[in-house]
């Protein structure tokens, strides 16, 4: 049974969950709704009512920690996880870190602030906040980041895992957001950035999230099969925006 990926490639958690899904090679097909869009039966698989949800048949599974778990326990080759159990957890620990600290500064600090509010809610793109943000917790994390990249390969040797497949997303999302943020001075993690994108489908998967920018999300869905993408049967999808339970004002 192929599997659904409910979730728009816009979201870098979203961009996550595809992204393991095609380093394991998986057929899938995509409803690309944007949390904001999820009509009622999207609260029933999604309480929280955020993407990604992975559905085979009658099982549905939320959060792309665990369906990338999932994933990883039902179709272990090619694994997404070092060999090495230090490295292993180092590896858990990244994915961690990238959903919570670094998803919170990217995407509910700043692309919120700068897309999201201003886009679906009518609010004003504060520029001075999204300046005093970038300059000071973006900064924070992304220094931190430079420490942990070596200067080849990937996180942990000479294939993703999944603290790559977590991370590297979110910087497509600053870009879009007209972020500033300086990779200059972090050259590991710009080399880094540069080798997820032209060696992993992570490029193709950010193009195809920059074209869907364009347009309203309720008009992804019949953009994406010229785009590459096999769309889901049937959509959680409406056409009028609402907030979720864990939606910032």
């Amino acid at each position: 049974m192929t599997p659904v990926l409910v979730g728009n490639p816009v979201s870098p958690y979203a961009r996550k969950a595809l992204l393991a899904l095609e380093l394991k090679g998986i057929a899938y097909r995509i409803d690309p709704i944007s949390p904001f869009f999820g009509d009622e039966r999207f609260g029933e698989i999604s309480p929280l009512r955020r993407i990604p949800v992975l559905i085979e048949g009658d099982f549905a599974l939320c959060d792309s920690s665990v369906i990338l778990q999932y994933l990883e326990d039902t179709r272990p080759e090619p694994s997404l996880l070092p060999a090495d159990p230090r490295d292993r957890a180092r590896a858990r620990w990244i994915e961690e870190w990238a959903d919570t600290r670094f998803g919170d500064v990217v995407i509910w600090k700043l692309f919120n602030e700068a897309v999201i509010r201003p886009a679906f809610w009518g609010a004003e793109r504060d520029v001075e906040k999204i300046a005093t943000i970038a300059a000071t917790e973006l900064a924070e994390v992304l220094d931190w980041l430079e420490r942990q990249v070596p200067e080849q390969g990937f996180l942990f040797g000479d294939r993703p895992t999944v603290a790559d497949v977590a991370v590297a997303p979110f910087f497509a999302n600053l870009g879009w957001g007209r972020i500033p943020y300086d990779l200059e001075r972090r050259p590991r993690t710009a080399a880094w950035l540069a080798r997820m994108e032209a060696g992993t489908p992570l490029g193709r998967l950010n193009g195809i999230a920059a074209q869907l920018m364009r347009s309203l999300p309720p008009q992804h869905r019949d953009l994406l099969p010229d785009l590459g993408m096999a769309v889901a049967d049937d959509t959680f999808g409406t056409d009028r925006p609402r907030r979720g339970p864990m939606t910032p004002a």
